[in-house]
């Protein structure tokens, strides 16, 4: 950074609930590195591309861009990733040489924290059950894909919203209705919710796991609260169960990797300040 201070943000809308500048700033003081990262909240009504001109002119290294922007920001950028290109979305955004470079980590994240999980879990080798359409679903989808997982079971509450993911991986993708979910799950290796199901303030997820087999692996992308229902029913059940607050961390993890170069330090002490977080709200 040519000495300067690092200065770093995630753009939401509303975004003061966001736990991106914790994990950041835990890093960049970690790693000795001046500089900070900060909440940037942008107006939907924004012209989102001058609004990101103007971070780059104040002297923004980068970004990281969570709801409602994850769209705009891939219209706005120069280049993007394979990744990037291939969900229509950007988390990641990285600003140099007057360029701004997009890329999405949602889906590596992922991956990374069910491996840190559960690293000696077989589920690259059987069926996956997603739950839910949207853009973690997308994103989840081409890693598993991308991962070799050989069929991806998808249900949605609506089944249009669900086929229009078909073409993400043709091959692998196959949905199913909302009312067949639980028996969709039999003989997968992984059983993923990636709604917001269960999260605080919002419905549990209604998943019964009676047909999961005994050594499938239930993971949950919510992190608020840090173990929903569906983790204690899976737990009540002996499976091997996998929250959301790993997928958060990792995710940042390979934002900060694409910025610096380098893999930060994914230890207790950060993981000990988000738990107090969550639980503090």
């Amino acid at each position: 950074m040519s000495g300067d201070s690092i200065k770093l943000g995630v753009i939401g809308w509303p975004i003061s609930h966001s736990r991106s500048p914790l994990i950041h700033n835990h890093w960049l003081r970690a790693l000795n590195m001046a500089g900070d990262y900060t909440l940037v909240p942008i107006d939907p009504q924004t012209n989102f591309r001058h609004a990101l001109q103007a971070l780059a002119d104040n002297g923004y290294c980068g970004a990281n861009v969570t709801l409602p922007h994850k769209e705009n920001a891939f219209a706005a950028m120069d280049t993007v990733s394979v990744t990037a290109e291939k969900l229509g979305a950007v988390n990641t955004i990285s600003f140099k040489d007057g360029k701004m470079f997009g890329d999405n980590t949602d889906g590596g994240g992922y991956l990374a924290s069910l491996d840190e999980a559960a690293p000696a879990h077989d589920w690259r080798a059987r069926p996956a059950l997603v739950i839910g359409a949207g853009g973690a679903a997308r994103a989840i989808c081409v890693a598993l894909a991308a991962a070799g997982v050989p069929q991806i079971r998808l249900v949605n509450r609506t089944r249009a919203r669900a086929d229009a993911l078909v073409s993400l991986a043709p091959k692998i993708i196959e949905t199913d209705d909302w009312a067949h979910r639980a028996r969709a799950a039999k003989g997968c290796g992984l059983v993923v919710n990636t709604t917001g199901l269960g999260m605080t303030h919002q419905p549990a997820l209604d998943m019964s796991l009676e047909h999961v087999d005994d050594d499938a692996l239930v993971s949950d992308i919510v992190y608020t609260p840090l173990q929903t229902e569906l983790m204690r029913a899976a737990q009540t059940r002996g499976l091997a169960a996998v929250g959301g607050l790993g997928m958060l961390i990792h995710q940042a993890a390979l934002a900060f990797e694409i910025w610096f170069g380098q893999t930060p330090p994914i230890d207790a002490r950060l993981t000990r300040k988000l738990v107090a977080d969550i639980e503090d709200r």
